[in-house]
């Protein structure tokens, strides 16, 4: 694909500055971009970008001064989010079914979807329009699949789980694995039957083998717009706000609610049966053993306010000379004591 610099501007309601005849033929990062590719920069990266091989750059329109030809946004990671999508568009999927699908009785399928090789669909279930589902994937009997959906080789969506309308489910993602449940008498684990399910709301995407386990009894909750990054768990009965993000490698353990637009970084976990407020944060690393109040910043575990933590950590990183100096005040007194004798 080619468009002018001028196209590009009037595509992402931006002000081209420069050359607007300049021919653009890529989009990509700042340290690959070629002589016909266009990049984007924000503070600190505007001095690399404008000293890169790029054709033209992307700026925010508050940058009033540019070595190179640039179009002017208000958001330059949301006009490249857009540019990514136009100059290399999702691979084309044959819709229908295909003669190796194994599709169980009374499934409903909406217009326009694709069933690709060795997808299997037990009875009952239900997949909305232009849905489509990749090979070597299992959805459960009674299942409900909303619309515009994509489902990646190998997941598995288990029997009576609901996933809503523009859902992103990566390879290998399990919705509905069994929770962990178990009565425990006399030395002897008595596994509780999981009986409820999942409820996956519109606009959610889930990463790559994410394991989301439904409820003991009801539905283990994620309302939309959250995002979930590869390798997280969700324990059962978990219910989770709407826009959150729950970075690689994090666990959060079960019945725990969780309020709109937090942000649970890396390899961080939570406690069962703990509210945490909206719009809360979590650092790498850190777990809150207790409710959470809204609009928190935490870090460390057990996990506490950031500033608080930064203040332990920094008199930590002390502990060492203060060491020093009650090993040399001892040795002074001794030898104080010892003049005295």
């Amino acid at each position: 694909m080619k468009l002018t610099l001028q196209e590009i501007a009037q595509m992402v309601d931006g002000e081209c500055t420069g050359e607007g005849s300049l021919i653009i033929s890529g989009v990509t990062n700042i340290a690959e971009a070629g002589a016909e590719d266009i990049t984007f920069a924000v503070p600190p990266h505007l001095e690399k970008a404008a000293l890169s091989l790029a054709a033209a750059v992307i700026i925010p329109d508050t940058v009033t001064g540019f070595a190179k030809p640039a179009i002017r946004v208000a958001n330059p990671r949301l006009a490249f989010t857009k540019l990514l999508s136009v100059f290399t568009p999702p691979v084309a999927v044959e819709r229908g079914v295909h003669p190796t699908a194994v599709v169980g009785a009374n499934v409903i399928l909406g217009s326009n979807v694709a069933i690709l090789p060795y997808a299997v669909l037990a009875d009952n279930v239900t997949i909305g329009n232009n849905t489509v589902i990749y090979p070597h994937t299992y959805i459960g009997t009674g299942a409900i699949v909303g619309s515009d959906c994509l489902i990646y080789p190998g997941v598995s969506v288990r029997e009576s789980c609901h996933i809503g309308s523009r859902v992103i489910l990566h390879s290998n993602a399990v919705i509905g694995s069994d929770g962990f449940g178990f009565v425990t008498i006399g030395g002897k684990h008595t596994k509780v039957p999981q009986v409820g399910n999942v409820v996956i709301e519109d606009d959610v995407e889930i990463g790559a083998c994410v394991t989301i386990d439904r409820a003991t009894t009801g539905s283990t909750l994620v309302k939309s717009g959250t995002k979930i990054d590869n390798l997280v768990h969700l324990a059962h009965n978990v219910m989770v706000g709407e826009n959150c993000f729950f970075v690689a490698q994090t666990g959060i353990a079960g019945s725990t609610r969780i309020g709109n637009n937090v942000t649970f970084a890396g390899q961080s976990g939570c406690n069962g049966h703990l509210t945490i407020g909206d719009n809360s944060v979590f650092a790498a690393r850190s777990a809150p053993i207790s409710d959470v109040p809204a609009n928190s910043f935490y870090a460390g575990f057990p996990a506490r306010p950031h500033r608080e933590w930064l203040r332990t950590e920094a008199a930590a990183g002390k502990v060492p000379d203060l060491l020093k100096k009650v090993r040399d005040l001892e040795t002074r007194l001794a030898a104080l004591e010892k003049q005295e004798k």
